[in-house]
C-alpha cells in the first residue's frame, strides 16, 4: 500500500520537474531494498509454528501412559533441543521466517514440558511459578537467538501470567506477586529494543494499562483516578522535553511512548468523570481535559496522528458532555440538540484549521 503511494508521489514529482527519473528509480530501488516491516509469509509461518506445537502436545499428552517415562523426557528434551538447533541452522542459512517458526515451536514445547513432568513425577508447585519460569526461557530464547517471534510469545506469556494471577487470588493483590506484571512489561520492552520487533511493544503496553485498570478496581477511588490523570500527563508531557536522551528513547520508540502515557491520561479523566458527577467540581475537571487535550495537540500533534485523533476525541465527547450537563437542564430537548450541533460544528471547524496548519507546517519542513 505505501509502495504504491510512493510509486504515484515520485511519478507526479517526476511530471512535475521537481525530480529526475533516475532519482526517482533509484529511491524506489533503495525501498524495494528493504527487509519488508510485515510479511504474511512470516504471519502464515508463525500460525504454523503454534499449531504445530500444539497438535505434538496433544499427541504426546493423549498416549502419555503408553509411553515409558524415560522415553517421554527424551522425546520432550528432543523435541525441545531439535527445534533449537534446526532454528540455528536456518538462521546460518538466512531462513529468518523458518527459524522464527521453529523457534517458537521450541519455546511452546518448553511450557508444555514443564506442565507435562511436573504431572508425571507429581513435582510440587502452581500455576504461577510454571508461568513466570515459562516467561524466562522464552526471554533467554529471545536474547541468544534475537528472535522477533519468540519476543511476541513472551509478550502473550506475559498476559497469560498475570491472567493466571487474577484467577488464582480472585482479582485480589497479595504479596509481591502483582509487581511482575509491571516487570515482564519492562523486559518485553527491552527485548523488542534489543531484537528490533517494534510491534511487539504494543503487547507491553496494554499489559500495563490493563494492570492500571486492575489497580482501579481495588480501590475506586478518586485519588487513584486522578493519579491516573495527573501521572499519564506527566508522563505525556516528559515525552515532549527536549532533553537528549528523552527525544532519542522517545524517536526510537515511535509514537507509542506518547500515545499510551496520553491514553493513561484520558482513562484517567474518564475515571474521574464517574466519580464527579456535577457542582465545581465538574466544571473544573471538563475544563481539565479540554486543556489536556489541547495540550496534547500543541505537544505531539503535528508529527502523531494517534495522539492528535484521540485528542480531538476528547476534546469533543467533552465539549458534548458539557453541553449536555450544564445546557440540557436548561433547555428543551430540540434546543438541546440544536446547541450539540453547533458545539459539533465548532470542534469541526477546529479539527479542520489544525489539520491545515499542520500539513502547511510539513511542507514548510519538507521545503
Amino acid at each position: 500500500m505505501y509502495r504504491g503511494r510512493l510509486q504515484r508521489d515520485l511519478s507526479l514529482w517526476v511530471g512535475k520537474g521537481l525530480l529526475g527519473e533516475e532519482t526517482a528509480a533509484t529511491l524506489l530501488a533503495e525501498y524495494d531494498s528493504r527487509p519488508a516491516s510485515f510479511s504474511l509469509g512470516r504471519v502464515l509461518m508463525a500460525l504454523a509454528a503454534v499449531l504445530l506445537a500444539a497438535a505434538v502436545l496433544l499427541v504426546v499428552s493423549s498416549n502419555w501412559e503408553a509411553i515409558p517415562r524415560l522415553v517421554r523426557v527424551g522425546l520432550i528434551l528432543a523435541l525441545i533441543w531439535a527445534a533449537h538447533i534446526a532454528a540455528a541452522l536456518m538462521l546460518a542459512r538466512g531462513a529468518v521466517a523458518a527459524a522464527s517458526g521453529l523457534l517458537i515451536i521450541g519455546a511452546l514445547s518448553f511450557g508444555g514440558a514443564i506442565s507435562l513432568v511436573g504431572q508425571m513425577y507429581h513435582l510440587s508447585g502452581d500455576e504461577q511459578t510454571v508461568m513466570y519460569l515459562w516467561f524466562a526461557i522464552a526471554t533467554v530464547s529471545a536474547i541468544l537467538f534475537r528472535s522477533g517471534g519468540v519476543v511476541v510469545v513472551a509478550g502473550f506469556l506475559s498476559w497469560a501470567s498475570f491472567a493466571v494471577y487474577l484467577q488464582n487470588n480472585d482479582n485480589h493483590w497479595i504479596g509481591l506477586n502483582p509487581w511482575m506484571a509491571p516487570v515482564m512489561a519492562a523486559v518485553v520492552i527491552t527485548l523488542v529494543r534489543y531484537t528490533g520487533t517494534d510491534r511487539a511493544r504494543h503487547l507491553a503496553y496494554l499489559l500495563l494499562i490493563g494492570w492500571l485498570a486492575w489497580l482501579y478496581t481495588l480501590y475506586e477511588e478518586i485519588a487513584v483516578a486522578l493519579a491516573f490523570a495527573i501521572g499519564g500527563m506527566a508522563a505525556f508531557v516528559m515525552t515532549a522535553l527536549p532533553v537528549p536522551r528523552i527525544v532519542s528513547l522517545v524517536r526510537s520508540a515511535g509514537a507509542a511512548p506518547a500515545f499510551y502515557s496520553f491514553l493513561v491520561a484520558t482513562i484517567g479523566f474518564l475515571l474521574l468523570h464517574i466519580e464527579i458527577e456535577g457542582g465545581w467540581r465538574l466544571v473544573v475537571l471538563g475544563l481539565a481535559t479540554l486543556a489536556a487535550s489541547v495540550l496534547a495537540i500543541a505537544l505531539h500533534g503535528r508529527d502523531n496522528g494517534a495522539v492528535r485523533y484521540l485528542a480531538y476525541t476528547s476534546f469533543a465527547a467533552e465539549m458534548l458532555y458539557l453541553a449536555s450537563v450544564t445546557v440540557g437542564s436548561i433547555l428543551g430537548t430540540s434546543s438541546l440538540f440544536l446547541f450539540s450541533g453547533l458545539v459539533v460544528a465548532l470542534v469541526a471547524w477546529i479539527v479542520i484549521r489544525l489539520e491545515r496548519r499542520f500539513s502547511a507546517e510539513a511542507r514548510g519542513e519538507h521545503a
